[in-house]
């Protein structure tokens, strides 16, 4: 009898011992799906297309019209008074939606490199995770070519991200400079995000 009361306790800490055991290994359930839950936020944001703290560079073609074309437009008048050139920017994103951009870019392969330098203020609205991202923008810079003037710029475009670090925009602004007539300049281009 004596014997079979201590097989029985022996038999029950042993139970008790493997149940605590198992316990200890076996992750809780909230941890895990506390676990589960920061990989997805982690991997939503890894797959935004557009993110804060986000620095791009941009490589783009322009087009400019004078005021009077853009006054009085016409096919004749697009085609034969339309200046072309290229240029570059960077761009960062201190906020998802709000960012400072500077650009450069030249129409003329004769005289000065730089044509025109500005810096811009960005208000980017993307939508969802489409791609698609509207934007306005406005700032100031200065003229080098045959007129030197400071200016003031406004303008909205829009951009698509095929990835979240490689994409295509387009846009428009208006050019104020202090010197001459307003003119316009539209933008299409390479944007790529790190």
């Amino acid at each position: 009898m004596v014997a079979g009361a201590i097989l029985a306790t022996s038999t029950s800490l042993r139970a008790a011992d493997t149940n605590s055991t198992s316990e200890l290994s076996t992750p809780q359930p909230s941890l895990e799906a506390g676990a589960a839950s920061n990989d997805q936020d982690s991997h939503y944001h890894q797959g935004d297309y557009y993110r804060p703290d986000e620095l791009s560079m941009d490589a783009f073609g322009t087009a400019s019209l004078g005021r009077y074309t853009i006054d009085h437009p016409s096919d004749a008048r697009v085609r034969q008074n339309t200046q072309l050139g290229a240029g570059a920017g960077l761009n960062y994103f201190i906020t998802r939606n709000i960012g400072i951009g500077v650009d450069a870019y030249s129409e003329h392969t004769t005289g000065i490199f730089v044509d025109s330098a500005s810096a811009d203020l960005i208000l980017r609205l993307p939508l969802g995770q489409s791609g698609f991202a509207p934007y306005a923008f406005g700032g100031g810079g200065r003229r080098f070519d045959d007129v030197k003037a400071w200016f003031v710029t406004a303008g909205a475009g829009m951009e698509y991200r095929f990835t979240p670090h490689v994409g295509a925009f387009i846009d428009a602004g208006g050019v104020l400079p202090n010197e001459t007539k307003y003119y316009g300049v539209a933008r299409l281009g390479m944007r790529f995000a790190f």
